[in-house]
């Protein structure tokens, strides 16, 4: 145990984030540069090495949470980055990225603030990589068996990792011009430098795994010519399709789905544009959906120098603290701020969309709303509520509906789907398809990075399994597993 009166003598203390003036002229990420390792072991002595850690049934990927709070505890970075590796590819993704269900599930979280579990994980990955600690680990010996991997987000870069390192041949195909799906373009600069996912991926060349990027299977590659190239293939492509919002006046120019305008940004870090064709820049903007996709936007229109940001949801304000049909050590729908809410703007609940409204050359310039209320389990509107707001720019991050199959990927495969429009798959991750496997939001649906990563690492198992008849590679996770709920 690292500090056996560490929660008793220690309060909570996260990392800081830059000033809001100063991070919003940037897209550098929001927090404070080397502000954790000072405090860091002290927050990782509040962990109290439970008899039965519930942040493990918390998080997925079952990390050795207590084992590395007690190495950061005693500053063991080495072996704490060990114990981290052991059970998650990528920490420095989830570290900032993830909600930390694990929090939501840990044992100090009953009655006082829980372990800065986010926070140690950040810490130790970071401080792997400044010590060199994170080498590339090739195989000793090459099965002979060649695996295709389809979409480069969290699932397929891990799936296509352990199968490398198990040693077999492994390719991956990426559609848009990076490696990286969501966290490449998907993801804000200022949630996530790119740095973090570049160097992973010089890892994963060094130790032997192939990447192909503008190659769409299904467009550009006929995916039953890649089955046949391949002992295996794994479809690793998520759940892309937007949710849309059917409603008057969405044809009108400035109404864009959330993945359309934030790749956009991104490119421009990237140094492809110099200027992000769909920008904020003196328009106001509303965002549509109260997600972390939502807050994406909301900070990315920030920076972009938005005139005033306006996020809709139309489910009611979450509480701040546990509703009772939510107890530990389930994950809690809470009020949350992120960083992008402390920059600004007006977050609405419970209203509903009704129409937008345009100019006469077809642009955006109002949205129309209506309040909305539960009655009887059913969602209705609240007479005399309607009202009007401007709208030069909106974004609909209203979530995601199930795989693309506008490219043709599933038809010529051959793959059956389940009732939700995903990918059906078996136990072992396999789909009907012999050699054919399915791991991430492609079988799942839309959901974490942790899952996905948890999914991309179990789905290489049943794939090992299926090349050569065994496999000691980890599956943390079944296909039919699901977040800790009631």
């Amino acid at each position: 145990m690292a500090d056996p009166k560490g929660f008793l003598t220690t309060g909570r203390e996260a990392a800081k984030t830059r000033p809001v003036g100063e991070r919003v002229k940037d897209w550098n990420e929001v927090y404070v540069p080397g502000s954790l390792l000072p405090i860091i072991s002290k927050q990782a002595g509040r962990c109290m090495d439970c008899g039965i850690p519930f942040c493990h049934n918390g998080c997925p990927l079952g990390n050795l949470i207590p084992e590395w709070n007690d190495y950061a505890y005693r500053e063991d970075w080495t072996a704490a980055s060990e114990r981290l590796h052991a059970t998650n590819n990528f920490p420095e993704f989830t570290g900032r990225l993830c909600p930390a269900p694990c929090e939501s599930a840990c044992v100090l979280g009953i009655n006082q603030p829980a372990v800065t579990i986010k926070n140690v994980e950040v810490s130790i990955i970071d401080k792997a990589w400044d010590s060199g600690d994170v080498t590339p680990q090739p195989p000793e010996r090459l099965s002979g068996k060649t695996v295709a991997v389809i979409g480069s987000g969290p699932a397929g870069l891990a799936a296509a990792q352990q199968l490398t390192r198990a040693g077999h041949t492994v390719a991956v195909y990426e559609r848009a011009d990076r490696i990286g799906g969501l966290l490449r373009y998907g993801i804000p600069e200022f949630k996530m430098e790119k740095s973090h996912i570049n160097r992973r991926i010089e890892q994963m060349r060094a130790e032997g795994t192939k990447f192909r990027t503008e190659v769409e299977i299904g467009k550009d590659l006929d995916a039953a010519k890649l089955r046949r190239r391949y002992d295996a293939v794994v479809i690793a492509v998520g759940a892309t399709v937007s949710r849309d919002l059917p409603v008057p006046g969405r044809e009108l120019n400035g109404v864009h789905f959330a993945m359309e305008y934030l790749p956009l940004a991104n490119k421009v870090q990237e140094g492809d544009l110099t200027v992000s064709p769909i920008s904020a820049e003196g328009k106001h903007v509303v965002v549509i959906g109260g997600g972390d996709t939502g807050a994406d936007c909301v900070g990315t229109a920030h920076r972009q120098g938005a005139a005033s940001v306006t996020q809709l949801e139309i489910m009611p304000r979450p509480g701040e603290e546990r509703n009772a049909n939510q107890p530990w050590p389930t994950f809690p729908m809470l009020y949350k701020v992120t960083s992008a809410h402390e920059e600004g703007g007006e977050r609405v609940y419970s209203v509903s969309t009704t129409h937008f409204e345009g100019d006469e050359d077809g642009n955006v310039q109002a949205l129309h709303l209506v309040e909305v209320e539960f009655k009887d389990g059913k969602l209705e509107q609240k007479p005399g509520t309607e009202r009007r707001i401007p709208a030069q720019l909106v974004t609909l991050a209203m979530g995601f509906t199930g795989t693309d199959q506008s490219n043709g990927l599933v038809q010529q495969f051959g793959v059956e789907l389940d009732e939700r429009g995903n990918v059906a798959r078996d136990a072992d991750y396999a789909t009907n398809v012999e050699g054919v496997f399915v791991a991430g939001d492609a079988g799942r649906g839309q959901s974490l990075i942790v899952w996905a990563i948890a999914e991309g690492r179990s789905a290489a198992r049943g794939v090992d399994r299926f090349l050569t008849g065994a496999s000691a590679l980890p599956a943390p996770i079944r296909p039919t597993d699901r977040s800790l709920t009631v």
